[in-house]
Order: C-alpha cells, then sequence, then structure tokens
C-alpha cells in the first residue's frame, strides 16, 4: 500500500499583491491548494472557507470511489459555504476560489480540480501535468488556435471559466484516479508558480535529492526571484517508506489566518482574513467568465478580432519598413551616380559614373567614357594609380584628371 512519505506547504504573498488569497493544507491523506479570486471581493475568504470545508474529507475510505465521491461531495459543498457566505455579506459578491485537492487512497490517487491551479506528478524522473487549466486560454490551445508558449502572454490568460464560488450553483468538477508508486512526487501550486516559473525549472526543482519541505521552498523561491506578481502556493508530497508520522495537519496562506470581514485593517490588530478596499499596486487580477459555448464563441471571435488587428498593423508596420527601405536605396543609388571615378577598360583609360562597390547584384557604377589613352603608355606609378582607379567628385575633376594623364605621355 502506498503511504505518504513526507510533505510540506509554503505559501508566500508574492513581491506584488497587498494580501495574500491563496491557501494550502498538507494533511494526513488529503493535499490541496486553493487560488482565492475577486481581488476586493473577497479571493482570500473564498479560498480560506474552501480549504477548511474541502479538509473534512481528510479521511480513510472503504474504495477510490467512496475518496472521489467524497471529495467531490466536499468542494460542492464548500461551494454552497461560499454561496451563504455571499448571501450574508453582500460585500463578498463575485469571490471564488480554485481548487486542486488530492486523497491518498492506499495504492492510488484521488483527484478533484476546478480552476487553474495545477497539479504535477514527478515519476521515474519524468514530469507531467495531471490537471487540465479551466481557462479561456486552455480552450484555445485545445482548439489548436494558439500554442503553449502564447498562451503563457496572452491578454486573456487570467479568464477562468470554471471556479468554486457564488457564480454557479453547480459548477462542474474534474475527478480522477491514478495509480500512485513508492518514490512518486506530487506538486499541488497555484498559478503564481507555474504562471511565473517554467515548466523545464519546475522539472528540475523536483527531480532535485532534497526533502518536500527544502524543494517546496525553493519552488517558492524562483517565483519570487521571477518576480512574484501573484500570490504562490505549493505543496509537495512523497510516496514511499517508512510513512510520515501523524502530525497535526499543516495549513498556510489565508486559511490559517481567522476570518474576519470588514473594510479596512485594524492597525493595532492582526488583520486575519480582511477586505480590501483597494490594491496599491496595478496587478491584474484573476476573473470568472462562463462557461457556455456561447461566450465561449464570443471570446473567440473577440480574440479572432485581436489577432487580424495585430495583423493588420504587423502588414503597416511591415510596409512601412520596406517603404523606408525601398526609399533609402533609391536616394543612396542617386547618390553615388553623383560620383565618378578614372579607371582601365580594354586597356585605356576610361571615366566611370559611380563608385567601385557593388551592392548584390546591383553595379553601383557604369562607363560613362574611353579615352584615347594606353594604360601601357602611361609612367608605372601612373599606371598603377589608374589600375587601383582614381576618385573624382565630378565629372569635370575626372576629365581633368584623364587629360593630364594624356599630357603627360605626350
Amino acid at each position: 500500500m502506498a503511504s505518504v512519505k513526507a510533505s510540506a506547504a509554503v505559501s508566500h504573498v508574492g513581491r506584488v499583491r497587498a494580501s495574500n488569497q491563496d491557501s494550502g493544507y498538507a494533511g494526513r491523506r488529503l493535499f490541496l491548494v486553493a487560488d482565492g479570486m475577486g481581488g476586493h471581493a473577497g479571493g482570500d475568504v473564498a479560498s480560506a472557507i474552501a480549504t477548511r470545508r474541502i479538509a473534512d474529507a481528510d479521511a480513510d475510505y472503504d474504495s477510490s470511489a467512496d475518496a472521489a465521491a467524497a471529495l467531490e461531495s466536499a468542494l460542492l459543498s464548500a461551494n454552497r459555504n461560499l454561496e451563504e457566505t455571499v448571501a450574508e455579506h453582500s460585500e463578498l459578491t463575485g469571490m471564488g476560489t480554485t481548487t486542486s485537492a488530492m486523497l491518498v487512497q492506499q495504492d492510488r490517487v484521488v483527484i478533484a480540480h476546478i480552476g487553474d491551479s495545477r497539479v504535477y506528478l514527478l515519476r521515474s524522473g519524468e514530469l507531467s501535468q495531471v490537471s487540465t487549466d479551466h481557462t479561456f486560454v486552455q480552450r484555445l490551445v485545445d482548439a489548436g488556435r494558439i500554442t503553449a508558449e502564447e498562451a503563457m502572454v496572452h491578454p486573456r490568460r487570467s479568464v477562468l471559466m470554471r471556479v468554486l464560488g457564488d457564480v454557479e450553483a453547480s459548477p462542474e468538477i474534474d475527478t480522477m484516479v491514478i495509480d500512485t508508486h513508492p518514490g512518486d512526487r506530487w506538486m499541488l501550486c497555484s498559478d503564481g508558480l507555474s504562471g511565473v516559473v517554467s515548466f523545464d525549472d519546475i522539472h528540475e526543482m523536483l527531480s532535485a535529492d532534497a526533502g518536500a519541505k527544502q524543494v517546496a521552498d525553493r519552488l517558492v523561491k524562483a517565483s519570487l526571484d521571477g518576480g512574484a506578481p501573484d500570490n504562490v502556493t505549493v505543496v509537495v508530497v512523497d510516496i514511499g517508506d517508512p510513512p510520515a508520522p501523524d502530525t497535526p495537519p499543516l495549513i498556510v496562506g489565508s486559511a490559517a489566518a481567522p476570518l474576519a470581514f470588514g473594510t479596512a485593517p485594524e492597525p493595532a490588530r492582526r488583520p486575519g482574513i480582511r477586505l480590501t478596499p483597494f490594491r496599491p499596486h496595478p496587478v491584474q487580477e484573476t476573473h470568472f467568465e462562463p462557461d457556455s459555448e456561447e461566450y465561449f464563441d464570443e471570446l473567440i471571435e473577440e480574440d479572432e478580432r485581436r489577432r487580424r488587428r495585430r495583423r493588420i498593423m504587423w502588414g503597416v508596420w511591415i510596409a512601412l519598413l520596406i517603404g523606408a527601405i525601398v526609399t533609402v536605396t533609391a536616394l543612396g543609388y542617386q547618390w553615388t551616380q553623383t560620383r565618378y571615378y578614372v579607371g582601365e577598360y580594354n586597356g585605356r583609360v576610361a571615366i566611370y559614373q559611380g563608385i567601385q562597390q557593388d551592392l548584390g547584384p546591383i553595379s553601383l557604377h557604369r562607363l560613362h567614357s574611353e579615352t584615347p589613352v594606353d594604360i601601357a603608355d602611361l609612367k608605372a606609378y601612373d599606371q598603377q594609380r589608374v589600375e587601383q582607379t582614381i576618385t573624382a567628385g565630378t565629372l569635370e575633376e575626372a576629365m581633368r584628371i584623364t587629360d593630364r594623364l594624356e599630357e603627360s605621355v605626350d
């Protein structure tokens, strides 16, 4: 039977946010990350309420099917708790939270997921993302409209299509049951990590020969080093022997503070989880949009319009750039044709219009006139000068040079 060998949970407010709206839980068999949304509408309250309700599912079950049903029921119950809280505190209208939770049940892991927090599995050195983001950009990626790299910088990357909250009475929860083996390392995180630290860097840190707590600390530090524009929460779970000793569950983030509802923190007291009237930093907030095909099609069309506008703008800039290059080339060519030099043509002294160089296949000079003076009749010094070409600023200057060479022969 698979056992939890070690686990750790770490949460940090990040470098930009005014408060921590993430929550994390590492219990005996249950582990979860919740990322509150709504900003001024109580995202910290949402993630804390959901975490505390779902934590009740940290128990033993007769089968993985029972565990999956209990975990999904806990998420739906948390959703009802959020609705009831909003009904009692109207200032929290619009709050919600993502949730990624997993239960270790014998040799299997039961996962329940909604939103864009993530579940990863490191097995035999290979890292895979187990959960699927319920985001607008993920729908675009799945539809083949954009790449995963483009999704990282898409202007609607913060739009969630599914969350727990007062937005939907019965949200659709992704549940799955996956076999787990000794040596597996699981990681749950908020998008404060996955949106900043690359997949390869996450892979490298999870693969390190280090304990769960040390790895979790390194992952959070990597997000902070990357600017940490959002809260970041990481839960690491190692499967193996010997099993971890029974210890009290570890709760981090907003769920670790007492619930408090108000319009501003009191300076002389610990603020706990509190409604923040505004944010002092311009942070892009995660927001929710209904997960309907009609609305999704509207977003797709809006995205297409944006892409068309971008293509038009790029076309205009490229056309302007090509026009500028053509103009500069034409003006440059015209200037070269105001210059002259004296050189050799068929063994005789000749006057050329232009400059000696060529621009790729374009010749920047042409024969203007040929003189009757043979190169062989010139003095050795003059022969060398003509063969190397003699620069003349104007046609008159070039003609004076050829006249002098002709006189030297006479």
